[in-house]
C-alpha cells in the first residue's frame, strides 16, 4: 500500500560572488537540483574584493545560464547569509569542495552558521574532479591575460567577458 505523503518544499540557498560563474558552479547548481526541489542563487555584496562585473550582471548572467530551469532562482544579499537564507525559505546551504583547503574554510564558516542559524544544514557538495582548479580568481586572471577560458565559462560569460576586456 503507497499513500502519498506531502513534504516540504526543500529549498536550498546557494550563496557566492560568482565573478564569474564558472562551469564548476553550474555543475553544484545542477548537482543541488537532484537533492533539492529548488536553489537560490545568492549572490554576495562583498566591498572587501574588486569585482569585474556588478552585482546586475552577475545576476543576469546566472538567469541567462538558467533560463531553462525554474527551479533556479537568483538574488542579491548584503549581510549576514544566515539571515538572507531564512529570509528565503531555505533548509540547507549548499557549499562546494575543491580540496583539504576549501575544507578548513568551510568548516570555520559552516560552525559559526550553525551557531547563528541552527536549523540551516550545510551540505557539502565535492567538486568533480574535472573542475578541482577551476575558479573565478583564476578565470579572471587567465582571460586578463589573454588567455582562452572557453572551456571554463558558460558561453554568454565568455561573451561577456571578451566584451569586458575589449575583444
Amino acid at each position: 500500500m503507497t499513500t502519498d505523503v506531502l513534504r516540504p518544499l526543500r529549498t536550498a540557498f546557494y550563496p557566492g560572488s560568482f565573478d564569474p560563474m564558472t562551469i564548476g558552479h553550474i555543475n553544484l547548481i545542477e548537482r543541488g537540483l537532484r537533492v533539492f526541489d529548488k536553489v537560490v542563487v545568492a549572490l554576495a555584496q562583498n566591498a572587501n574584493k574588486k569585482a569585474m562585473f556588478t552585482l546586475d550582471e552577475r545576476k543576469a548572467l546566472i538567469e541567462e545560464v538558467f533560463s531553462h530551469e525554474s527551479r533556479v532562482t537568483v538574488v542579491t544579499f548584503e549581510g549576514l547569509m544566515v539571515e538572507a537564507a531564512r529570509r528565503h525559505g531555505a533548509s540547507a546551504v549548499v557549499r562546494g569542495l575543491r580540496g583539504v583547503a576549501d575544507f578548513e574554510y568551510e568548516f570555520q564558516l559552516s560552525t559559526m552558521n550553525n551557531l547563528l542559524l541552527p536549523q540551516l544544514e550545510t551540505v557539502f557538495l565535492m567538486t568533480e574532479k574535472s573542475h578541482f582548479f577551476v575558479s573565478s580568481n583564476l578565470v579572471r586572471e587567465v582571460a586578463s591575460l589573454g588567455g582562452d577560458v572557453t572551456p571554463l565559462v558558460p558561453a554568454a560569460v565568455l561573451r561577456e567577458l571578451n566584451r569586458k576586456l575589449g575583444r
